[in-house]
């Protein structure tokens, strides 16, 4: 299976843009944002769980990091409530489910094999720190010489420089409405920019995105760098 597999193309995907699919495990369904492969793939993914829904145990076999958007997610190490940035390792394995019910941001198979650190992060409750441009607030989440994640603020009328995305950069938008000169990404919108485009983003009425740079480029002349945590 491909879904959005060409990573030289830019993608957009808004809410109510992508059907949600029954995975194998009864209460448990996903909006497949990307993905390269079946059942194990390569995958980024919105992930619904019904209360008192549960997924097997498995093993991350090439890891796996999410965001939880909505209610509380659980495994037998932790609750992860919404705001939580978990990231499990190659080798690692769980039994995730979830009592009252959550929706979470999940990327499969995507980690560099000598990124091997565990973090759960609850960015509720985290300090942002001053961006590269006014208006920009920003929460570093992971810095590895492939990716850089983080959660960036804008408060409203906020407008940044046009800039290139070397090595790529993906946003997943949590709250409020994120644009640029090509149009408006409201709560819940997916986007993957390839390596080398460029665009001048703003935001009229505020909001906060996910960020990862760096990732859509097999280069290791391609340092990842977040532009927006310069300051």
């Amino acid at each position: 299976m491909k879904i959005n597999a060409d990573f030289s193309k830019r993608v957009v995907v808004r809410p109510g843009d992508v059907e949600w699919v029954p995975s194998p495990m009864a209460g448990v369904a996903r909006q497949m944002l990307d993905r390269i492969g079946d059942e194990v793939a390569r995958a980024t993914s919105i992930v619904r769980y019904a209360p008192k829904s549960y997924f097997s145990e498995h093993t991350h076999s090439g890891g796996e990091e999410f965001f939880v958007l909505e209610g509380v997610f659980s495994d037998e190490h932790a609750d992860y409530p919404a705001g939580s940035y978990v990231r499990n390792p190659i080798g690692t394995k769980h039994t995730p489910h979830s009592e009252e019910g959550c929706t979470i941001l999940v990327k499969l198979h995507q980690f560099d094999k000598n990124d091997t650190e565990q973090k759960v992060i609850d960015t509720s409750s985290a300090v942002f720190l001053p961006g590269s441009a006014p208006g920009l607030t920003v929460l570093p989440l992971h810095i590895e010489p492939s990716e850089n994640v983080a959660l960036v603020r804008w408060a409203p009328g906020t407008e940044f420089n046009a800039h290139r995305h070397w090595g790529g950069e993906e946003i997943f938008v949590l709250d409020g409405t994120f644009q640029d000169e090509f149009g408006d990404y409201p709560k819940g919108t997916w986007l993957r920019s390839p390596h080398m485009s460029s665009h001048s983003p703003f935001s009229e009425e505020g909001c906060l995105i996910y960020v990862k740079t760096g990732h859509l480029v097999q280069d290791e002349n391609c340092p990842a760098k977040n532009i927006y945590d310069l300051g």
